[in-house]
């Protein structure tokens, strides 16, 4: 597997989290156990599953692990516009799209890595799995 560090959805989704916890530090107190830790843990998931994909010796659990990504990426769009309605923050429109592309290239290396996986059934070589 590829070194985690050099893939662009890595390094982005990691300036994301960072953004996350900038922007929940001015959540209300009382948000402190609720939508606050909740965000910022769907935040660090992202970044973190890739990392930890990354490590595996399968393309398939490799794959695994960025399908949890994805779904953390979800959440955090999801929990976004959850604090938009509460009114906790304004302006979210900027980090939606930033998380919005994560969720893309994710979906990307997804499909590269399910078709590097056919293409090696194919030729009758399997795979790592």
């Amino acid at each position: 597997m590829s070194n985690h560090k050099d893939l662009k959805v890595f390094q982005q989704s990691m300036d994301l989290v960072t953004e996350i916890y900038r922007i929940t530090k001015s959540f209300p107190d009382e948000e402190k156990y609720g939508l606050t830790s909740q965000i910022r843990r769907a935040a660090i998931s992202v970044p973190s599953n890739i990392a930890e994909g990354s490590a595996r010796k399968s393309s398939k659990e490799y794959i695994q692990f960025l399908y949890h990504s994805l779904g953390s990426a979800v959440e955090v769009e999801t929990q976004l516009e959850l604090s938009k309605r509460l009114g906790f923050i304004d302006n979210i429109e900027i980090i939606c799209k930033t998380n919005k592309e994560i969720i893309y290239m994710l979906t990307g290396l997804i499909k590269s890595l399910n078709k590097k996986g056919q293409g090696a059934r194919d030729k009758g070589q399997g795979t790592r799995d």
